[in-house]
């Protein structure tokens, strides 16, 4: 039952409705795809009349965000802001309370897994790697403590898509932990050993992975934020507003303004099935609508729709204590939360039975 608990999940957000805020500029009439600047605080707003949402259901939902622990939501349709909220205990238009506000920085936890897919996706377009490569051509040989050839079995892409065979028990990674479980590509098993991309592109580019992230992602798309690059887990912060740029971006397949920063078809193939073990994940996204799915620290298969109450389309970036990027192409919609755990029994997991809830509330506005 604790474990059928988590995977219904469902997002969300948080967060309240921003009338004016300072800086923002006023909607265009057309439909067009918007994209905020990189160098201001501006960004345009969409009018939920002209968009034909159900105004009515909007206070039922940020009432739900703030009972479930929200900190932020944020709803794009075509790149406009159509709600944007921000919460600490109290519902608020353009205020913020107790030092959370539109600048101030959160956690992405898990959810930052898919800024490392583009950066490999990135690296791979400037012909620093390709992903059907062994790891060990960039880390060594003995990078983990399996044999040579069971190693050398195992590539960039598996480390992508879950399914190195390594031993997922501990999330330390170091070779001591990195031990023989199955070969690579017949077990699907999330688990840290994706944080070994990261070393995989600074070596690849002969520079630190922090520089390559800002000088090819980061920079190009106005994100703010730093990874904090602790003993165990490597934790990307920034504020809401970056983290609603990033889904922008892949809305629009790794393009921003009129600069493809990520190559099309690897963004295409990365929000796709990476393997058919779990056809719910790609790489190191989140997939809705496929006929079954997985879940962190379990090897069992279940049937169904990762979210079945939001759009089968839907692709996302989730994250411990329910942080969510949530991308819906039939939509032209991103949808942001961050904040603590929905339920502070239960905060360590990348999914969990919020985001199915949330969806219903999401559908009542929008629909």
């Amino acid at each position: 039952m604790q474990l059928m608990k988590y995977f219904i999940y469902l997002m969300f957000v948080a967060v309240c409705f921003s009338c004016s805020k300072q800086n923002d500029v006023q909607p265009t009439p057309d439909n067009s795809m918007y994209f905020p600047s990189n160098t201001d605080t501006s960004w345009e707003r969409a009018s939920m009349a002209t968009l034909g949402w159900n105004q009515g259901a909007v206070q039922p939902l940020k009432d739900y965000l703030n009972a479930k622990h929200t900190k932020s939501f944020m709803i794009l349709v075509n790149g406009k802001i159509a709600i944007e909220a921000y919460f600490n205990g109290h519902i608020v238009m353009e205020e913020y309370f107790n030092g959370h506000n539109s600048t101030a920085p959160w956690e992405w936890n898990s959810a930052g897994k898919s800024l490392v897919s583009a950066a490999v996706g990135i690296a791979q377009q400037k012909g620093y790697l390709n992903i059907n490569d062994k790891v060990s051509t960039y880390l060594g040989a003995g990078w983990s403590s399996e044999t040579l050839d069971k190693e050398n079995l195992i590539t960039i892409k598996n480390l992508l898509s879950m399914t190195s065979g390594l031993n997922d028990t501990s999330n330390l990674v170091i070779p001591a932990n990195l031990t023989y479980v199955a070969d690579a590509g017949t077990r699907w098993s999330y688990s840290n050993v994706f944080q070994l991309l990261m070393d995989v592109v600074a070596a690849a580019s002969n520079q630190t992975y922090d520089n390559f992230f800002s000088t090819n992602l980061k920079s190009k798309i106005g994100m703010d934020g730093l990874w904090n690059y602790g003993v165990i887990f490597k934790i990307y912060y920034s504020n809401t507003r970056s983290m609603a740029r990033y889904g922008l971006l892949a809305l629009n397949k790794g393009k921003w303004k009129n600069e493809q920063v990520i190559n099309e078809a690897y963004f295409t193939e990365s929000t796709s099935s990476s393997q058919s073990i779990n056809p719910s994940y790609g790489y190191l996204w989140w997939l809705n609508g496929k006929s079954n799915f997985m879940i962190p620290g379990a090897q069992i298969v279940f049937p169904g729709p990762l979210v079945p109450n939001a759009p089968a389309d839907m692709f996302a970036a989730m994250g411990a204590s329910d942080q969510r990027a949530y991308v819906i192409p039939s939509k032209n919609m991103v949808v942001i939360r961050m904040g603590d755990a929905s339920d502070p029994a239960n905060p360590t997991f990348a999914v969990s039975g919020f985001d199915n809830e949330m969806w219903a509330k999401i559908n009542a506005v929008i629909q």
